[in-house]
Order: C-alpha cells, then structure tokens, then sequence
C-alpha cells in the first residue's frame, strides 16, 4: 500500500452537492495546494442528488453515499478510506455528523458555526479531546496573513496592552425578504430548525467575534446585545449590536447586519492599545494600517518587508499581486494537512499550523451566539459569555 507520506490525504465530503456555495470552495480550496483528493461523498440528502454531484465531481459510484452515517461506517473500514471529513451542510447537522465521523475514528474539518447549541458544541469539545483526533473549524478569516501578522504583532506586545476593540461585519444581501423568492441559501440560513436560533448572529457575528479574538487574544468573558429582526415577517435577527467586556479590562463592540444598505463584504477589526493602533478591513486584505501614539500611520503590506514568520507561512504569490478570500480558505486546509502529517511523522506540527481554529473555538462562537440571544432577550441585560469548559 502507498505510504502516507507518498500520497494525498484522503477527503470525503458531507454537503455541498452541486448548486452548493460553500461546498464548491471548500473542494477548490482543499486543492490549492496540492494536500488533498476527493474521493468520497455524501453530497445531498436527495439520493439522486448526491449522485449526480458526485459523478459531476468524478466519485466512484462505490464511495458515493445516501447517509452520511453509512459513509462514516464504510469509510472507515476501507483500506484506503478517508483520513478527514469536510462538513458543508446547513448548520444544523454538524453535530450529529462531525460525531459519527469523530466516532469513526476519521479527524474532522467543520464549517462555521459548530453547532446550533452550547450543549452541542460542549459534547463536541469532549468527543474531540476524548478521541485525539484533529478538528479544525473554518474560520477563513484567520487564514489571511495580515490577520497572522496583526495577531503576532499583539503578542509581541507592539500595541502595548488592548484597551478597544471594535469590530463590524456589514452586508445588505438580506435587505429585502430574499427568503420568499426561492433563494436556496437565503432559505435555509432565516429557518431556525436549519440555521439554529441565530440569524445574523450566527452567520456574520460569529466570524466577527472570533476574528476580533484571534487578532487580540484576549477571552470575551459577558456582553449586552439587541438583536432586531428589521424585515417583517422573517423568523431570525438580521442584525445585531453588542457591547463586550473581555477578561484583563478591555472593552469592545460589535456590530454585524445583515440588511447594511450598499455593504458587501464589510468585515473590520480595530484594536486600540496603550502603545499603537491597528486597523484592517477584510476587502482590502492585502494591507493594514498601524498608528504608533504619536506617530504618523505606517501602512503594512501583505508581502512587504518586516512582517513576521506568520504572515510568510501564510503568503503565496510575491507583492502587488491580490490575495483574499481563496487564500485564506486554503490556508486553513493547507495547516491542517500540515498538522496530520506532522502527526503521521511523529514530530512537531510547524507553529503556524495550529494557528487553524479549534473546536474550542466553535464551542466559544456558539456560546457567544447563545450570550447574544439570552441578552436581547432581557433587554440588553450584561450577561456572561464564557464557555462552560476548561
């Protein structure tokens, strides 16, 4: 048999069948790099569904799947089954399969958000520790290198201690009741049986929390949130604002909607600390502006000279040449690969490829979707945001 170290790391897939968003670039970002071949898949819930994505796709009609818990039986008792899982379905599923894979001893990478539950995401995190096996949760964001480089450059304490943190996710693609008109991703994601209790919350503010976290380090520990529904008629929030208080004193807020008139993709963090401030925007990537007190700004280029060891692990193509969203998705795929081979090899994974989130970070995001909800719900009451784990 082909050793590991000779081959590509077995894939399947669970969702993401054709017409499937994000199910179409996890595929072409698990490829970028060269680390990954599909060869199984469970790709819709509608048998003839999954085999026809499947063939499109190039799967042997024997590792095609109706069941995804059929999948995780067979593949795990193949030779040559599956080393990881990618779970591209609506929300509510995660759970129970990221569990049956987990159970069959095949290591898991997870979209976002964990779970639709804190007892869920809780059962998850033990599951993960209990088995040993890998579990990466993608949160592309932190795949991009300025991210890397903002994160590293707080821990080398260059913006002194963090007093503030604001940071804002806006789009306006749900400004209209898109929901009622067929729309297959507007559909499921304002069903709360599929997307779970939190619309906007759960889509873009969790991408919001955990970016502002990862940049910063610093654990969120109570927030105060009004979540408002603004179009009528729709079952979840489409837009959410939040006061965070973290662990040391820093402050934050956090706003993310939903219905932003002539917003995109309008993700930003700001940190503010005692020693300088940084500032970057998700939809010009490939820069980030660092204000010294008292000094004039410096603006940071994604592949510019000076930037630290995470920001180049991370880098792909030389200056000037654009690099986002792809990139940063791949490079989440690419540090898990990394981190199984290290695995296989019996040596130390390389320092940037545990900088993939975790599942601890998944159970924190569905705590903090939790925390959002419980504290609309009281009228905008403090309530506690940590997780219920160690």
């Amino acid at each position: 048999m082909e050793g590991k170290d000779a081959r590509r790391i077995r894939l399947g897939m669970v969702g993401g069948g054709t017409g499937a968003f994000i199910g179409a670039v996890h595929r072409l970002v698990a490829r970028m790099d060269g680390h990954y071949e599909l060869l199984a898949g469970a790709l819709s819930a509608d048998p003839a569904r999954a085999r026809s994505s499947a063939a499109a796709l190039g799967i042997a009609p024997e590792r095609t799947y109706d069941d995804f818990r059929e999948m995780a039986r067979r593949e795990a008792a193949r030779a040559d089954g599956i080393d990881v899982v990618a779970i591209v379905t609506p929300n509510h599923l995660h759970h129970p399969i990221a569990m049956a894979f987990l159970d069959a001893g095949i290591h898991v990478i997870c979209d976002k958000p964990l779970t639709t539950t804190v007892g869920e995401a809780v059962e998850l995190v033990q599951k993960v520790r209990s088995s040993g096996l890998l579990f990466a949760l993608t949160h592309n964001y932190t795949g991009f290198p300025l991210v890397r480089q903002a994160r590293e450059m707080v821990a080398a304490g260059e913006l002194g201690e963090i007093r503030v943190i604001q940071v804002e996710y806006p789009q306006d693609w749900l400004a209209t009741p898109l929901e009622h008109t067929g729309h297959k991703q507007a559909d499921w994601r304002t069903d709360p049986a599929r997307s779970g209790a939190g619309g906007c919350v759960g889509d873009l503010g969790t991408h919001a929390f955990n970016l502002a976290a990862f940049m910063s380090g610093l654990e969120l520990r109570e927030l105060a949130a009004e979540a408002t529904t603004f179009i009528p008629g729709r079952r979840l929030d489409d837009h959410v604002q939040v006061m965070l208080r973290y662990e040391g004193g820093a402050r934050g807020l956090l706003w993310a909607s939903q219905v932003a008139t002539g917003s995109e993709n309008g993700l930003r963090v700001r940190l503010f600390g005692t020693r300088a401030g940084l500032d970057f925007e998700q939809e010009n990537p490939n820069q980030m502006r660092f204000t010294p007190l008292g000094e004039p700004p410096r603006l940071l280029r994604r592949a510019g000279p000076g930037l630290g060891s995470a920001a180049a692990a991370a880098t792909r193509i030389p200056p000037g040449h654009p690099e986002g969203y792809l990139e940063g998705f791949a490079q989440i795929y690419t540090d898990f690969a990394q981190q199984l081979r290290s695995r296989w090899q019996q040596r130390t994974s390389p320092p940037h490829s545990l900088l993939v989130p975790t599942v601890e970070d998944g159970a924190r995001g569905v705590k903090f979707i939790s925390a959002v909800l419980e504290s609309s719900q009281k009228g905008g009451a403090w309530v506690d945001a940590r997780l219920p784990v160690p």
